[in-house]
């Protein structure tokens, strides 16, 4: 049987997303929540199911390409993704062929998301870019058209600021995070929709605009991550939005590294 399908594997502090691409083409994707005491049994047992359920062989499975910010998770993945598909994984961290220079004062310190991020949109965009990742933190990254990573910026995300606003506020809700009808909210739920979502259309505006004169050019802003488009939809500073961003990193990875990995 032929091998012909790439998983690709993104730990978030939140969410896992799970990819599955067939040559440059992502196939089917998967978003999981993320335990970090989870075990291999529990997270190889569930791609394989997810994998079936969509019509597909996990046994044409190639190769596999994993970024993680969640080190206790990091080894148990490497061990799931030998002992329930056969192969060693593509691990962004230090020593991975990016082909992005990494002027960051301890280039260790940048998480695999972020090198990931930069990798695909260098590829995929070109020029001076700001890459907006809407995760558990939102971050900033910015990439230079000669395929530098520059450096960024790390602000709290969305999910975090609503979470504290709840448990810190004894009388407020928990809210959907969802565009309320006027900025001028009516009650309580819309009064803290207006505040989390025009408030956050804020801070990204804010922190592009002082961004772009770091630069002295005119980036493309790229957003990616889950509330990627409910954003961008808010604001003109976005010029694409990219949900599959990071995926495609992974993808682009895997062939720059999969000769090491194989050997």
């Amino acid at each position: 049987m032929s091998e012909r399908l790439l998983l690709v594997i993104d730990i978030g502090n939140t969410n896992t997303v799970i990819g599955l691409y067939d040559g440059e083409r992502l196939d089917q994707h998967w978003r999981l929540t993320t335990r970090a005491e989870g075990t291999v049994d529990e997270y190889g047992s569930t791609i394989r199911h997810l994998v079936l359920l969509a019509g597909l062989d996990y046994k044409e499975i190639g190769g596999i390409a994993i970024s993680s910010v969640v080190p206790p998770l990091t080894a148990t993945m490497e061990r799931m993704c030998r002992t329930y598909f056969g192969h060693r994984p593509v691990v962004v961290g230090p020593g991975i062929k990016s082909g992005i220079a990494i002027l960051y004062d301890n280039p260790k310190e940048v998480g695999a998301d972020r090198i990931v991020n930069a990798v695909a949109a260098s590829e995929r965009y070109g020029g001076d870019l700001i890459v907006v990742d809407f995760g558990t933190a939102t971050t900033f990254d910015c990439v230079s058209g000669a395929g530098e990573y520059l450096g960024g910026v790390i602000s709290p995300g969305m999910g975090i600021s609503v979470e504290a606003l709840f448990k810190n506020a004894s009388k407020l809700p928990r809210v959907e995070l969802a565009k309320p009808k006027a900025v001028i909210g009516k009650n309580t739920v819309q009064s803290m929709q207006s505040g989390i979502i025009y408030g956050y259309v804020g801070l990204v505006e804010g922190i592009v605009r002082r961004l772009k004169k770091e630069f002295r050019s005119t980036p493309k802003v790229i957003a990616t991550g889950g509330l990627s488009t409910l954003i961008a939809r808010e604001t003109d500073v976005v010029d694409h939005v990219d949900e599959h961003l990071t995926l495609d990193g992974l993808r682009l990875l895997y062939e720059k590294n999969r000769k090491e990995v194989r050997s």
